[in-house]
């Protein structure tokens, strides 16, 4: 598989390589607008495990107009185990359940995107289209947390892709891992930019009650434009501020993440969205920095391309100073606020916003102390002997 270039912004117009006129894509797996209409990604290309790989172009004979857009595909995935852990020193929780793989909202800086190519799928629009649930979820956290040598810390849901995707109102799943979790008093921290999270106020409400439960919303830009382009399928801004308002006033501790910070993009409206948010309710908030792993990189580049050719060359040479003159830099400690004087400028104006709006004068911490361990059925079944 070939290497993935950088669009030569000098020689292949966003119009002309969207639109096939180009004759071979730079990327190996560019799409017609036709087809990835509402859709994050602009680009499929072949996983980088994946021992071939397709280049589309426009032949003349108008192929293009015969294949049909992009439909989201549901498949059941029979996982073994629900709850993942890890010992990253930047991360504030080891351990984390993820209901999907891939996610319909279709953002196109997702850092999740890379975790597609383990099934053989593109990070690009198979990661939006090609999805992936796992209805034993809640049969496997049971089993899980009845183990005799389990200890409760809380669980992190919506890391890595968003539990409160549209697919959510179908299969349920999430709020199944939230009625066990309920069961065994076991604390939970969920981050999603869905407003579907408030159809579970009534299972969040009476855990907040106890101190077990707390929703962060991401909130990338207060700008409908941007937010549809760089978001195409998640909620919108006011409908993310509205649900914090409805998180709050049911009695559930809600925060607000500014997530990701592109430089030159959206990074002039930390402290509105800050202030913001702080205004709907919110008592805490978070940033990252905008990160490009693997093939997040050559795909976000060519979205910036597409959508603000006039930004590009800015926002990517504001991105690699922050990143040691590369798209990322994976070093923990770094990877999520960057490095360098813009980098500084950029934590800085959050910590004065931030104290300034009285956000984080307090952080709440979940209970660990009511901890029921629940029973599995085989354990109900050998107990009547």
């Amino acid at each position: 598989m070939g290497a993935l270039r950088e669009p030569n912004i000098n020689t292949v117009s966003a119009h002309e390589a969207f639109m096939g006129k180009s004759v071979i894509s730079n990327s190996g797996g560019a799409l017609d607008n036709r087809r990835s209409r509402g859709r994050g990604a602009t680009l499929n290309p072949a996983g980088r495990y994946e021992s071939q790989s397709r280049h589309v172009f426009d032949d003349g004979w108008q192929t293009l107009d015969e294949l049909p857009p992009f439909k989201t595909e549901v498949q059941a995935e029979t996982a073994k185990q629900i709850i993942t852990r890890n010992d990253s020193p930047d991360i504030g929780f080891d351990r984390s359940i993820n209901p999907y793989r891939g996610c319909e909202h279709g953002c196109i800086y997702c850092f999740a995107r890379p975790t597609h190519a383990y099934m053989g799928l593109s990070a690009g629009v198979d990661f939006e289209s090609s999805l992936f649930t796992k209805p034993n979820a809640a049969a496997l956290l049971r089993q899980e947390l009845s183990r005799k040598n389990y200890k409760p810390r809380t669980i992190a849901i919506g890391t890595n892709t968003d539990p409160y995707q549209p697919i959510e109102k179908q299969w349920r799943i999430t709020r199944e891992i939230l009625e066990v979790l309920e069961e065994a008093n076991h604390p939970v921290a969920i981050v999603t930019k869905s407003s579907l999270v408030t159809r579970d106020i009534d299972i969040l409400g009476r855990m907040a009650a106890k101190g077990l439960a707390k929703v962060a919303i991401s909130v990338t830009s207060l700008d409908r434009k941007l937010s549809r382009a760089m978001e195409p399928r998640a909620a919108t801004p006011g409908l993310r501020l509205k649900t914090i308002r409805d998180l709050d006033k049911a009695g559930i501790p809600a925060s607000v993440m500014v997530a990701p910070v592109i430089p030159a993009l959206n990074d002039h409206e930390v402290e509105r969205i800050l202030d913001s948010a702080h205004a709907a309710g919110a008592r805490e908030a978070g940033f990252i920095l905008l990160r490009l792993p693997r093939e997040v990189s050559p795909l976000f580049r060519d979205w910036l391309l597409n959508h603000y050719p006039d930004r590009y060359r800015h926002v990517m040479n504001l991105l690699r100073a922050m990143r040691g003159g590369k798209d990322y830099d994976a070093e923990y400690g770094k990877r999520m606020r960057g490095e360098g004087p813009y980098a500084w400028q950029i934590g800085r104006r959050f910590e004065l916003a931030c104290k300034k709006f009285g956000l984080n004068e307090t952080r709440k911490r979940l209970s660990n102390n009511l901890f029921v361990r629940p029973q599995c059925e085989t354990e109900n079944q050998l107990s009547l002997f």
